[in-house]
């Protein structure tokens, strides 16, 4: 007997409209909230594209569609993001937005500390400056 299969993350969220929802809102808290101003300001002055990106990488790093992939080819999230200064303050400022988009929009506690947990160690992992 095999065991059963265990859903994905991508699954658990609500698939895809549920993790647009969360892009959506993780967007709309980096743009109102000042205490994400520094990370606000690395961005362009339309968030779409980003929330496009974001979106798309997502969903494949939570187990749905590889649609970053697909279009983009593999992430090097790391290497994609070394143009831009990343310290410990604006890994927090990024975490700030997601947990509070997380708390937001996926109503599962359990799943939203999962989740928090690795968002922590993907933002960890793309500090690419001391402090």
């Amino acid at each position: 007997m095999s065991e059963p299969r265990v859903p994905t993350h991508y699954e658990r969220i609500g698939g895809e409209e549920k993790v647009r929802a969360l892009v959506r809102r993780f967007y709309e808290l980096m743009d109102e909230l000042p205490e994400a101003y520094g990370i606000r300001k690395m961005h362009a002055d339309s968030l779409d594209g980003a929330a496009d990106k974001l979106f798309k990488f997502l969903s494949g790093w939570l187990g749905g569609p590889q649609l970053f992939i697909q279009e983009f080819g593999e992430p090097f999230l790391r290497r994609r993001h070394f143009p831009f200064a990343i310290g410990e303050s604006e890994r927090d400022q990024w975490l700030m937005c997601m947990d509070k988009a997380l708390n937001d929009v996926v109503e599962n506690a359990e799943l939203r500390r999962e989740l928090s947990a690795a968002f922590a160690k993907l933002a960890n992992h793309m500090r690419n400056r001391p402090g």
